[in-house]
């Protein structure tokens, strides 16, 4: 009961934010916050909405299989956002663009335009119902189960609650309550870190010190090029990633696009990349020090849950339910919004039809339903390596189409593209098949930039310069 007192006191202060925040709202504030969001909070928020309930599970449970190599990752991330905030967005604001893909449009021409929103909204829709399962997992093994809910009534309760402090407001809602569901997470994150120093009598500086001397510490591969964490597949991959998943994702993006001006969007941008590595490292310290407490023997997403499932304090339970909780909701509610703007904007062409955006809000919120049960049914082992996995198949193609339109001066064959864009995950796919089978050699998330460069290639048959 304690749980559930929780979770709605929690909804209780996204709904009073919501309301303050959706007064006089319309298609634009729903879209872009007027332009008018400051860019600290967007940066803040930011760090929220990356960090998914899925993070919060899988990221401590990584030291057991990889160490901190995860963190080679982050350091490329940063690359990949100064890209985005000096490459990326000047483009977007020079456009003044509602959704990015509107880019492929007036660039490439209308199936390009027709076949990066798809692929968004594909992309979007299957790693935001990854990352939202977690929550609804969670609160059926602590709450709902002990009442004899079923799940898709939980997940049909969770969209809901999601639908009702978004749907009027939008993005410009979003902001505020991404800054607020950040302070949960973190504040979770970190009274669980000393909960765990606590049961291992540690004081903050023996923490570090134990943290640093442990085997599960080593964040750099150089001498394996074979292996999926030698440091340059993963700094390449983690930049390459950055970009996709954020600086061509109209979700992260729509975000951005609300700052008043592109010099505020630019320090939103390098202030999140930077504090992307920090944060990602506290989850992997928790880590370190929960395999102290309980051992090696468990699977990486089991290491957090089983702890809390150990714990003598109620308190530590309370504070999983509400970082979950924070971290995943920060996720799938800009997740609805960017799905819903991208259909309106650029699969309908409608972007000002309120009616439209109200209907497709909830059509959204549906499908998400949908997909969540859908996953559950074909659940994997590890759920972050399941996102960046599947990213490397969906969002190839778009960057595919940004890197010819950015920095090539041709005309592709537009009428083709579709059929480019479809292919070349099949390529990658096949390729990754016949590797294993004959070198034994898996292709990690460096499958991105192949996927990509498939997509380029075929964009660049029978071009032409503009």
């Amino acid at each position: 009961m304690m749980i559930l007192l929780t979770v709605l006191a929690y909804f209780a202060v996204l709904f009073c934010i919501s309301r303050l925040t959706s007064r006089r709202a319309d298609n634009q504030t729903f879209y872009r916050a007027n332009r008018r969001a400051p860019w600290y909070m967007v940066a803040f928020g930011m760090v929220g909405a990356s960090i998914s309930g899925v993070t919060f599970v899988s990221v401590p449970g990584m030291v057991l299989t990889s160490q901190m190599t995860y963190l080679q990752m982050c350091l490329g991330f940063i690359v990949g956002y100064i890209v985005i905030a000096f490459v990326l967005l000047p483009l977007y604001y020079r456009l003044n663009l509602t959704s990015i893909y509107t880019y492929l449009g007036q660039r490439l021409g209308n199936r390009s335009y027709q076949t990066g929103a798809w692929f968004f909204l594909l992309s979007k829709m299957i790693g935001a119902s990854v990352r939202f399962y977690v929550v609804c997992i969670i609160l059926q093994q602590f709450v709902f189960d002990p009442a004899g809910i079923p799940f898709i009534v939980n997940v049909a309760m969770m969209v809901l609650l999601i639908w009702l402090y978004t749907h009027r407001g939008g993005i410009a809602t979003l902001v505020f309550t991404d800054s607020f569901q950040t302070i949960c997470l973190f504040t979770a994150l970190i009274l669980i870190i000393f909960d765990v120093m606590g049961q291992l009598h540690l004081s903050v500086g023996e923490a570090v010190s134990a943290i640093a001397e442990s085997p599960m510490s080593q964040v750099f591969v150089f001498d394996d090029w074979v292996s999926p964490h030698h440091f340059w597949k993963q700094f390449l991959s983690g930049a390459f990633i950055a970009i996709v998943m954020t600086g061509l994702d109209q979700d992260m993006m729509q975000k951005n696009l609300t700052c008043k001006t592109l010099r505020d969007a630019q320090k939103d941008m390098c202030t999140y990349g930077v504090a992307f590595v920090p944060a990602n490292l506290l989850f992997l310290a928790l880590g370190v020090l929960l395999s102290m407490v309980l051992g090696t023997s468990l699977k990486g997403d089991e290491l957090l849950p089983s702890f809390i499932l150990s714990s003598f304090h109620p308190l530590t339970l309370h504070l999983f339910i509400l970082g979950i909780v924070a971290a995943s909701f920060s996720s799938a509610d800009s997740a609805l919004t960017s799905l819903t703007t991208c259909f309106c904007v650029d699969i309908r062409r409608q972007p000002d039809n309120e009616s439209l955006r109200k209907k497709m809000h909830v059509v959204m919120c549906l499908i998400f339903v949908v997909f969540i049960l859908l996953f559950r049914a074909f659940n994997s082992t590890s759920l972050i390596d399941a996102i960046y996995t599947l990213a490397s198949y969906t969002y190839g193609p778009l960057l595919g189409l940004f890197v010819f339109g950015l920095f090539t001066k041709k005309q592709t064959n537009d009428r083709l593209v579709p059929y480019i864009c479809i292919a070349s995950p099949l390529v990658c796919y096949a390729l990754d098949t016949i590797t294993q089978h004959l070198w034994g050699y898996h292709f990690g998330y460096e499958l991105l930039m192949l996927n990509g460069l498939f997509t380029f290639l075929g964009l660049s048959i029978k071009s032409a310069k503009i």
